[in-house]
This record gives C-alpha cells, sequence and structure tokens, in this order.
C-alpha cells in the first residue's frame, strides 16, 4: 500500500471513529435530557448507546471475489 491511500485510509478511519463518538455523546445527552426511565443501568444504556452508534457510523467492508 503506498502512502497516500495509507494516510487516506487513517483519515477515513479516524473521520469514522469521530462519527461515532459524536452520535454516541448525542445519544447520551439526549437520554440525559429527557430523563430514562428504563429499568437498566446508565452502563448498560450507555454500552446499548455505544453499539448503535457503531451500528449507524461505520462502514460495512465487502471484501470478495468478482467472478466472471
Amino acid at each position: 500500500m503506498n502512502l497516500l491511500a495509507q494516510a487516506q485510509e487513517l483519515a477515513r478511519r479516524f473521520n469514522e471513529d469521530e462519527a461515532v463518538l459524536q452520535d454516541f455523546e448525542q445519544s447520551r445527552a439526549c437520554r440525559a435530557l429527557l430523563g430514562s426511565q428504563a429499568p437498566l443501568s446508565a452502563a448498560m444504556l450507555d454500552e446499548l448507546d455505544w453499539i448503535e452508534a457503531l451500528a449507524t457510523c461505520r462502514q460495512t467492508q465487502a471484501i470478495g471475489h468478482f467472478a466472471f
């Protein structure tokens, strides 16, 4: 992999990580603002928000073979 491709991949990963973190923080802030009445602990709710942020913001990288 050449240096330009490596730099682009690092930038893509950084931007993706930032998007996940921002989505998580927004979900957490909304939950705090609205006052969650869920029977789950705050740690469990944070974990669920993190999983949702990952599923929403991460790109799925599909690698396979193209058959003719």
